[in-house]
């Protein structure tokens, strides 16, 4: 199981919150023992994704029309 999240402050320490749906996923209850993976998110780059989809394509209607669907 895995999630993205925020740090915030709570009072000399900084804490995560677990949403709700994922504590009723893993059945966690209060004061249970947990093990967290740190790890910090890089922003992403331009230059990090440049050429990624240079064997893709799709004419830009379709992936309008895709865009657009469930919009009415």
């Amino acid at each position: 199981m895995e999630l993205e999240t925020t740090t915030r402050k709570w009072g000399n320490s900084i804490a995560i919150i677990i949403p709700s749906h994922i504590v009723a996923q893993g059945k966690l209850k209060e004061n249970q023992r947990v093990a967290v993976r740190i790890e910090k998110k890089k922003p992403l780059l331009v230059k990090d994704v440049f050429g990624l989809l240079k064997g893709w394509k799709r004419p830009t209607e379709e992936i309008l029309k895709e865009a657009r669907r469930g919009w009415d």
